[in-house]
């Protein structure tokens, strides 16, 4: 298929945009080889911003692919699709419209809101007010941002005189995902307000501490409020080089750069220089690494795609745990589908979803951490990371109950 020649040889790079209008998300689903080195040609003839998979390296056959494709190449890509014969459908129809439903609306800017999406100023807000709002919950910064912005962990649980065992919760790694920073909220209001009524929750902050980081890629999530929507990596830049970030989930130490991983800085799987060369990540990194001796669960919130995922993304060997790991996966995907009905996929993440070198929850198991789990939330692709707004409620409420279940199991097995 010459997809080079029917696109005349485009290959000139978009410039970013804080406006979709006419853009569309579709979904692609490949069955043939012929399929999906189609799909990889687009991807090198024309801008095209990979939803799922995240590159079009990782396209394969019997996987569905989600794309969004400017309004400049709507023509071109409808012909190569009914060229190609390949099956397709249009997700989103107006990806502005849909921007647009996720955006403050009114005269006057909102004040911080559980069932809305906030802006960073507002979460910064909140974090320094509700730190102080309850004997519960404590805050520490654990360094800045590229852009100087301040990284704080919130911790929650009964104080005592010793040291207890403790989870780690971070949210919004890549800053198009919405959802993420979202829950973290929820579940520090849900910790705090259910506390003595709750049975589960009094006994895990009696007798753990929850390290909870609201927002962890707050550059980049800043500017997904404020000028591109569609931004994932942080906002870092080098001397040298126009492109701008790395994506986070790809810089830490634990198969870096190897596969699911890119070298190329304009990509939105750049690994980054080095191993924690974002220092976001190393801010993370070494808070982890001083309080391993406590840390025995990590988990991190991610969208979309409702999987619960867990070691190894960077091989497809199994995890030393994968028994036991999976069977925790397992009861939390039930929990959580008790209430709405959503369901979820478990397993490893190399061969549930596609194989990710440096990914952080690799890194904490390989680090000691056994408990290592990723969350990609609400939906599968229907709005993908534009999920509205009336859907944080639910999907706040039914992670909850597969974050408690996993906590409850960590803590009865802790010693």
């Amino acid at each position: 298929m010459k997809v080079l020649l029917l696109f005349g040889l485009v290959a000139f790079a978009l410039a970013d945009s804080t406006r979709f209008e006419g853009e569309k998300v579709f979904r692609l689903k490949p069955v043939l080889d012929e399929h999906v080195t189609l799909i990889r040609d687009l991807a090198k003839s024309i801008e095209v911003d990979f939803w799922k998979p995240e590159t079009a390296e990782l396209v394969t056959i019997d996987i569905d692919v989600d794309i969004r494709v400017p309004a400049l190449y709507l023509d071109m890509v409808y012909t190569l699709l009914q060229q190609s014969d390949i099956e397709h459908e249009v997700l989103i129809e107006d990806l502005q419209a849909a921007v647009d439903g996720q955006s403050d609306s009114g005269p006057t800017p909102r004040a911080h809101s559980y069932t809305n999406y906030n802006s960073w100023d507002k979460v910064h807000s909140w974090i320094n007010s509700i730190a102080t709002s309850n004997s519960l919950i404590s805050k520490q910064v654990i360094g800045s941002t590229y852009e100087g912005r301040p990284m704080t962990v919130l911790k929650l649980g009964k104080k005592s005189d010793s040291t207890k065992p403790a989870i780690f919760l971070d949210c919004g790694i890549h800053a198009r995902e919405w959802i993420s920073p979202a829950f973290c909220q929820w579940f520090v209001k849900e910790a705090l307000s259910t506390y003595g009524s709750d049975s589960q929750m009094t006994s895990l902050l009696n007798e753990m501490d929850v390290f909870v980081l609201p927002v962890f890629n707050i550059d980049g999530y800043d500017f997904t409020h404020k000028s591109n929507r569609m931004w994932r990596k942080t906002r870092s830049r080098k001397s040298g080089s126009s492109c701008i970030g790395a994506d986070p989930n790809r810089n830490f130490n634990a198969g870096w750069c190897s596969m699911g991983a890119s070298n190329n800085p304009c990509s939105d799987t750049f690994c980054g220089y080095s191993p924690e060369s974002e220092i976001e990540v190393k801010n993370v990194a070494d808070f982890i690494r001083r309080n391993k001796s406590v840390i025995k669960a990590y988990l991190t919130i991610h969208s979309y795609s409702q999987l619960l995922l867990f070691p190894y993304s960077y091989t497809y060997e199994l995890a030393a745990d994968h028994s036991e790991l999976m069977k925790v996966a397992v009861g939390a995907s039930n929990a959580l589908r008790s209430l709405y009905g959503t369901q979820y996929t478990s397993g490893p993440g190399a061969t549930t979803i596609y194989p990710a070198a440096g990914g952080s929850d690799d890194w904490a198991y390989d680090l000691g951490v056994k408990y290592s789990y990723t969350f990609e939330l609400r939906d599968t692709g229907r709005y993908g990371f534009l999920l509205p707004a009336s859907q944080i409620k639910p999907t706040c409420e039914e992670t909850m109950l597969a974050v408690k279940y996993i906590a409850a199991y960590v803590q009865k097995n802790l010693y």
